[in-house]
């Protein structure tokens, strides 16, 4: 059968800045992979210090701490017996590297340094290091003295090689340089390369574990080999959750893939596979050729480690691994796994008491709650397993009456670690909002508090009488529209107190062992974020907001899922209901709605939301856009939802956006961090660097270019 061996990739949960707790999930790794059989281990991209360390990775200390939690790792002999790629950052001539250490047996073979860095979006590497910029040239690197005598020699190779076995060759790539037109990988693999690993902190968004799979897949479909994908899994400090999935492919086949989502600290996946497979896979007379041709010839690092043996091979039981289908997770599994998932590791690692979530009756603030029952069904299920970690955690934060006594049910957990609350105000507040916020909490068991905030909005308001004799009114009452928008605003502004004394208090209030704060959760979606259509400091903000980044389109396709997959019968009446701020008085001929209020759809901002991030485009290339997709005289296919509106009218909602865009921009600012969720997320903090004080967009010259465009349009239509 040929050269049969075993190989391991894994997906840790690390935490930026944890190096005990990092160190000790690595060498758990190893011995998983161990204990399988493997011979080579790889592991996450910066996986001592954890990758979301940020701005702590230009401190001297960092680097310092990386090379002690190293020494740990090759100093304990029950790693010894296998390959290691570990993930770490090093300082090399006064320069920073995001590096993979190549180690066996307690000494290092090389330091391969990344090549091409992640620098948009939510990646700043450039900030942090520094590419290696020469493909396939080594230098020595001088090791620190705390490694010296463990290595028993001054220095190793630095720089861009391969690991050289007695039967087989091996070379690292690391997370983005996958993604780049001339990945690393195509030029080892006409090297001869034939074992590729690639280390990752690759987050979720939805949908992009498809973009990863199939950027492998094609990979080593056209150079053949075997290639190991480790990933970073959880919530390891910052607003972005690591999905991990794990991965081996052979050949453009998945043999072996991770849980997308899951609890456990440590996932190893290992798989068999066959040396011979992929020598046959390479043998097309193009490939020989354009190998032959290569300039690209990499220095070899060798050892007489060996990944496979001849007793191994004649093993009669022992099999390559089959290809398997590869997993993927709808669009609602994956808001309601990744979000549930990240709400746990944020809830165990902060050391709070719990969330709390202001619930309205409308969709937003459901989906916040249905999301946090997500969580409590995730960790219900990872109890029935047996994960220690998870027993360990529920038993500090959820302490039940008895020694080890553990929640027997979602709802019972959801119970002791959330709190709902409904603030409602006689005028504004429908019975049918009350009710729906009423139903759910029962349906998801959170300890729920029914409240109205108008002895609070009434002294607040008496202070404007009091000192200047003048009293606001709403708009349907006669008061001018700045008014009607204080009066708003302050109701608004009173939640979000109340949401805090509430979070600080009720652990204590309830009698809670710990103490402790809740975590107040926010609810604003992502377009209504984009539009600025949120009160600034109201319940918007908040502490952590799971659905800041996805659509309400997303959201309502989570709610219709989750009605059925969680049984929650309630959920359908969310889905019907108008969404309303319920902020103005309800009259017989009026309820406020959000839609009206906005001068948009909420279909509308995802379109405008993905142009102007995902497209890059600024008013006047999103009106060229759209006047051709919006086009009111085009010819539709049944399946096609896309609005129709004239030439006039799409001119109008493109200035109307980018209006209220510019001028609420410095709502973002100050913005509740969101879970990362869609490529089109308007956080300010890290995601989306724009100015936060703008010319007015009514006189420029982007809507001027509108106009005379509008022009040309409406004289030819006619």
């Amino acid at each position: 059968m040929g050269h049969l061996l075993t190989v391991a990739t894994c997906s840790l949960n690390q935490w930026a800045l944890d190096w005990e707790g990092n160190v000790s999930r690595i060498v758990d790794s190893i011995h998983k992979a161990k204990d399988a059989g493997a011979r080579l281990r790889v592991g996450p991209e910066l996986e001592i210090c954890g990758y979301g360390c940020l701005d702590h990775l230009i401190e001297q200390d960092l680097f310092l701490h990386s090379f002690e939690m190293l020494r740990r790792i090759l100093l304990d002999e029950t790693c010894h017996g296998i390959l290691l790629d570990i993930g770490m950052p090093v300082q090399h001539r006064n320069q920073r590297f995001n590096c993979r250490v190549l180690c066996l047996d307690g000494k290092i073979l090389m330091i391969r340094p990344k090549m091409w860095l992640a620098n948009d979006g939510n990646y700043r590497e450039m900030r942090h290091f520094t590419p290696w910029m020469r493909p396939r040239e080594t230098e020595q690197y001088h090791l620190p003295r705390i490694l010296q005598e463990i290595q028993g020699a001054t220095h190793v190779l630095f720089g861009d090689a391969v690991i050289s076995t007695p039967d087989t060759c091996f070379g690292a790539e690391t997370c983005e340089e996958l993604f780049t037109p001339d990945a690393p990988h195509i030029a080892m693999s006409l090297d001869g390369v034939e074992i590729f690993t690639n280390s990752s902190g690759s987050h979720f968004s939805l949908q992009k574990l498809d973009t990863r799979l199939q950027l492998i897949m094609e990979a080593t479909r056209k150079c053949g080999g075997v290639y190991l994908y480790a990933n970073q899994q959880g919530c390891d400090g910052d607003r972005l959750y690591y999905d991990g999935s794990a991965m081996i492919i052979v050949n453009g086949d998945v043999v072996a893939q991770g849980s997308q989502f899951s609890l456990n600290d440590v996932e190893v996946v290992t798989a068999t596979v066959d040396l011979e497979e992929v020598r046959a896979y390479r043998s097309l007379t193009s490939r020989s050729f354009q190998a032959a041709r290569s300039q690209a010839k990499y220095q070899r690092v060798q050892t007489s480690f060996e990944l496979s043996t001849e007793d191994e091979d004649t093993d009669i039981g022992r099999r390559p691994t089959p290809p398997i289908n590869p997993r993927f997770h709808s669009v609602e599994e994956e808001i309601a796994l990744c979000a549930g998932c990240y709400l746990w590791d944020y809830l165990r690692r902060s050391g709070t008491a719990g969330f709390l979530v202001p619930l309205s009756g409308g969709i937003d603030s459901c989906a916040t709650a249905t999301i946090v029952f997500s969580m409590c069904r995730i960790v219900m299920k990872a109890i029935e397993e047996g994960n220690a970690q998870v027993i360990e955690d529920v038993k500090r934060i959820a302490k039940y009456d008895g020694e080890g006594v553990l929640p027997k049910t979602p709802q019972a957990l959801c119970n002791q670690v959330f709190t709902t609350i409904y603030m409602g105000m006689k005028k504004q507040s429908s019975q049918e909002t009350r009710g729906r916020a009423k139903a759910l909490a029962e349906a998801i068991g959170s300890h729920h508090v029914n409240l109205d905030i108008d002895d609070v909005y009434n002294a607040q308001k008496n202070l404007v009488l009091q000192t200047h004799n003048f009293e606001p009114k709403f708009r349907v009452e006669g008061g001018t529209n700045q008014e009607n928008l204080t009066l708003q605003c302050l109701q608004a502004r009173i939640r979000m107190v109340t949401a805090y004394e509430y979070g600080q208090i009720i652990p204590t209030a309830r009698n809670r062992p710990g103490g402790g704060s809740l975590l107040v959760l926010g609810s604003a979606n992502v377009g209504e974020s984009l539009r600025g259509y949120l009160t600034k400091y109201d319940c918007s903000s908040a502490d952590i907001n799971p659905i800041g980044s996805i659509d309400k389109a997303d959201l309502k396709r989570f709610i219709a899922w989750a009605e059925k997959d969680f049984n929650l019968l309630c959920l359908h009446d969310f889905l019907t209901a108008v969404p309303t701020a319920e902020l103005e008085p309800i009259t017989d001929t009026y309820v406020q709605s959000d839609e009206a209020d906005m001068g948009m759809t909420y279909q509308e901002l995802t379109i405008f939301g993905r142009l102007r991030k995902v497209n890059k485009l600024g008013p006047f290339g999103m009106f060229q856009r759209l006047v051709h997709d919006w086009n009111v005289d085009r010819e539709r296919r049944p399946e096609d939802d896309a609005p129709a509106y004239t030439p006039a009218q799409v001119a109008e909602k493109v200035k109307r956006f980018f209006h209220f865009y510019a001028i609420n921009r410095h709502k973002m600012t100050t913005i509740t961090p969101a879970l990362h969720c869609n490529d089109y997320s308007p956080d300010d903090n890290r995601f989306d660097l724009r100015p936060f004080l703008y010319p007015p967009f009514w006189k420029s010259w982007s809507f001027k270019k509108i106009d005379w465009e509008l022009e040309k349009i409406e004289k030819r239509r006619k």
